[in-house]
């Protein structure tokens, strides 16, 4: 048995010094010392040999598979440094290479321009107002006056969820106003901006998706005079001191009276362009008093408060303040166009 011991050992001192992977090495115990392994079937003849042998057989395996089990935990440890080497040389880095300049990102020339409105409607006292953009026909249209059968609320022009036409993409933030008048005390001054939906057909002005501002003063004694006062000081604000704008009449149902404000073409300063349509003005809002029936409808007398209105394409707005021609340069993400700004 001294010999086959012997030779059981020399084998798998051979194994162990062609493995290459760690789990050649398992292999290995498995086979040699496992629970079924050819040490232990040896060991279980130990039953055949006389008194005498017993000890001197039993010594002698146990050094064994001390001396196998010792050599696997070195061959185990050597493989895994030269692995480990392998790996460090193969994810070796070159301090010496210039690194790679990141580049960070920016506001969207929109954001720039809403943030601007911002600080300027703050800066006069009103608060901004942030609203669903899934709104009912109800705060879209009922609340302001705009009755069953307006051209606004044909499915041509909007996008309703249900065949009765109360539940939509809102075509405006005017909802708001009327949010405003059902939760705030008076007096009110609030700006709401956000995206707003409408089956528009896409060209240099238009998007069946845009972003729209609207504001709303209500107090005592609210005049035109008001309007017009603020919406001008706004537009130099943002244009610079100067900024020729013109007010002309409109109908709008939830104002009275109305008007619309454009703002000289950028493109052209008034001569006529394709931005502008060749008329030389960009419209950019519309406005007017509110209606008292509006006021009336939300719980507020017309008889002691009054107020006004107006709504603008925030779109519109930023094409203005950065020269921008086409308003679907806007929505592509053209890197070339956004790194402008």
């Amino acid at each position: 048995m001294k010999e086959q011991l012997e030779k059981v050992k020399q084998d798998a001192l051979a194994a162990l010094a062609a493995a290459k992977e760690t789990v050649d090495l398992e292999n290995i115990r498995v086979k040699y010392l496992g629970k079924k392994g050819e040490l232990t079937a040896l060991l279980k003849q130990m039953g055949k040999l006389s008194a005498e042998e017993r000890p001197i057989i039993g010594q002698l395996a146990n050094e064994i598979r001390e001396k196998l089990t010792n050599e696997i935990e070195s061959q185990k440890k050597k493989l895994e440094e030269v692995k480990l080497e392998a790996q460090m040389q193969a994810e070796a880095v070159d301090v010496t290479i210039p690194g790679r300049k990141q580049k960070l990102g920016h506001q969207h020339p929109m954001y720039i321009a809403l943030d601007e409105i911002k600080d300027i409607f703050v800066g006069m006292g009103f608060t901004i107002l942030d609203g669903p953009e899934v709104e009912l026909a109800y705060y879209n249209f009922d609340r302001l006056n705009a009755e069953e059968g307006h051209p606004s609320r044909d499915w041509s022009d909007t996008f309703y969820f249900d065949k009765d036409s109360r539940v939509m993409l809102r075509s405006q933030t005017s909802p708001m106003q009327v949010h405003a008048m059902e939760t705030m005390e008076l007096p009110i001054r609030i700006l709401a901006p956000g995206r707003v939906y409408r089956k528009d057909e896409v060209d240099a002005t238009h998007s069946p998706m845009f972003h729209q501002v609207e504001g709303m003063v209500i107090d005592k004694n609210i005049t035109m005079a008001d309007l017009k006062g603020t919406l001008n000081a706004v537009m130099e604000q943002l244009y610079g001191k100067g900024t020729k704008t013109r007010f002309r009449p409109h109908h709008f149902p939830f104002t009275e009276p109305s008007c619309e404000m454009d703002v000289q073409c950028h493109k052209c300063g008034g001569v006529g362009c394709p931005t502008c349509k060749g008329e030389g003005w960009i419209e950019v809002l519309g406005a007017g008093m509110i209606h008292p029936k509006v006021l009336e409808m939300s719980g507020i007398d017309p008889e002691v408060y009054s107020g006004w209105a107006f709504g603008m394409g925030l779109e519109r707005i930023a094409m203005r303040r950065f020269k921008i021609s086409d308003l679907r340069l806007i929505f592509e993400n053209d890197i070339r166009f956004l790194e402008q700004f």
